[in-house]
């Protein structure tokens, strides 16, 4: 349906245009009319037409002028120009006001007819664009929220640098630093935290909240975990001024008041500090800590004695790349940071290479606790029992900074290598226990139990190293068994089946065929050829 607004001041031209569209439209319209230039506004409020045939010179405010006032409040109405003047005395003024084209009077059907047509065209094609990206903003109103989810995961739990720069450009984030929010509910008449009654209320609520969230302070809201929702604050730098700091406590006062007012819900708000993109985790670890030392209901890191406080000048921020770059694995950018800063070791204390040793055995040793944690080392007691020596040998800034850069890179590489040879050695355990006991029935839970991992990380593992499933690894080893067993003819294809672990001739002979293209049978045939 089309809503048409006919305003000229001469009836019998209203009626015509009128007659004209019931005729050749008939069905597709409603159409009201106006005499001057005021009813035209007046209808154009309440009405808000699609098409209006406006006349030029209509008693009062003349038609460019009601024009102008009806595109104040509908910008999508096409304007047709009906004139008994030349079209080009008010081509100038009506350019801006969304005019299709100009009608001299008198006028044909033919031409309400065209110009209708191309009106109608035109409507059609920017609902059409309209509802595209309608559908559009909706799939990524649904999509939105399970990309943030991942992007908080992701920082939070240190995935990959490349997962975490794929959600990065999927939300637009640019900025390489930010802080953790951590919005936790809490018993309205206690003020104390019940996770698990906590939790279960806000469940129903959290798409609400999380709209409420995103609306008032702008952030990235991720997963609700218990009665907590985790948010993260993009930055451009590492550093907050203490007015941006009590303007963001402000905000989130106001979020609070807001969201007790509206969902009747009470919370408790704990901000972290400033850290790389890298380093988020240590953000939200400073946020939870923030919420355990403060009672208050907004409670900000930078407000409380958390974390390490360093000297003026010290490199935290390098620091804390370098560690974050340690636990992802990274070794080219380990080996970028490790150099800064001991660059700046060197450069702000030339004198001081015993306090240079001590620094550097620190860092190796942490990012070596990394490692550990992350299963990319087993740990020894006695493994680093030269490193004392080590460091204490090194005579000068640039035999230290070797000792250095090697020993904290070869933590970083651990992280991904050792986890990667451990699983490799896994598989071929796995794939030696086959080869050992391939002619009897081999379940996926006895060789997932040999290898000492569940059944499903097992098969997901597996897939991933070899390419095959286990039962398919499997079958083909076994089909392989039987083609080097078929060259001698005197086993007969009953015991090959029972050799390579099947208790069933004709369904290995229907695996063997599925496999080879041929049954047992015409392979053997084919090779005694």
């Amino acid at each position: 349906m089309y809503r048409i607004m006919l305003a000229d001041d001469e009836g019998i031209v209203t009626d015509s245009i009128k007659f004209i569209i019931d005729k050749e439209f008939k069905g597709l319209c409603e159409i009201e009319t106006a005499k001057t230039g005021r009813a035209v506004i007046e209808l154009a409020e309440n009405f808000r037409p699609d098409i209006a045939f406006m006349d030029i010179q209509m008693p009062g405010i003349n038609g460019i002028e009601a024009m102008k006032e009806i595109r104040r409040t509908n910008s999508s109405t096409v304007f047709i120009i009906l004139s008994a003047y030349d079209k080009f005395d008010y081509a100038k003024e009506a350019i801006n006001l969304g005019v299709l084209d100009y009608l001299n009077k008198p006028f044909s059907k033919g031409m309400i007819v065209d110009v209708l047509g191309r009106a109608i065209k035109q409507i059609d094609t920017a609902r059409e664009r309209r509802r595209q990206e309608l559908s559009i903003r909706e799939k990524i109103e649904t999509v939105t929220p399970v990309i943030e989810n991942g992007f908080v995961y992701s920082i939070l739990f240190q995935e990959s640098r490349q997962a975490m720069e794929n959600y990065k450009e999927l939300l637009g984030v640019e900025e390489n630093y930010g802080f953790m929010m951590v919005v936790a509910v809490v018993d309205a008449d206690s003020d104390s935290e019940n996770p698990v009654g906590s939790g279960i209320r806000v469940q129903s609520e959290y798409t609400r909240i999380r709209d409420m969230i995103r609306v008032r302070l702008g952030c990235v809201t991720g997963p609700l975990l218990s009665n907590k929702i985790i948010c993260y604050f993009p930055r451009t730098d590492a550093h907050i001024e203490y007015e941006d700091r009590v303007r963001m406590i402000e905000r989130c006062e106001e979020f609070l008041k807001e969201l007790l007012q509206k969902t009747g819900i009470s919370a408790r708000i704990g901000l972290g500090s400033i850290q790389p993109i890298e380093a988020a985790s240590v953000s939200y670890k400073a946020a939870l800590e923030a919420l355990q030392l403060s009672r208050t209901r907004v409670a900000h890191a930078e407000d409380l004695p958390i974390g390490c406080a360093y000297e003026k000048d010290y490199p935290a921020d390098l620091e804390k790349k370098l560690f974050a770059a340690v636990g992802a694995g990274n070794v080219g950018m380990t080996r970028e940071y490790a150099i800064s800063f001991f660059s700046w070791m060197k450069e702000a204390y030339p004198d001081a290479l015993v306090d240079a040793r001590l620094k550097c055995l620190e860092f190796v040793l942490w990012a070596e606790r990394l490692c550990y944690e992350s299963g990319g080392m087993t740990y020894r007691f006695l493994r680093r029992s030269d490193y004392l020596p080590s460091i204490m040998g090194c005579e000068s800034f640039d035999e230290l900074e070797n000792w250095f850069t090697v020993k904290i890179c070869e933590a970083a590489r651990n992280v991904t290598v050792k986890k990667e040879e451990k699983l490799g050695n896994l598989i071929e355990e796995a794939k030696d226990y086959i080869a050992d006991n391939y002619s009897r029935d081999i379940s996926l839970d006895e060789i997932s139990g040999k290898v000492d991992v569940s059944p499903y990380y097992f098969t997901r593992l597996f897939k991933e190293e070899t390419g095959e499933t286990f039962l398919e690894y499997l079958t083909s080893f076994r089909i392989d068994k039987a083609k080097e067993l078929m060259k001698d003819p005197d086993i007969s294809v009953k015991d090959i089946c029972s050799q390579v672990g099947y208790a069933d001739p004709n369904y290995f002979s229907r695996i063997f065929k599925k496999t080879v293209g041929k049954t047992p049978t015409e392979y053997r045939a084919g090779t005694e050829a």
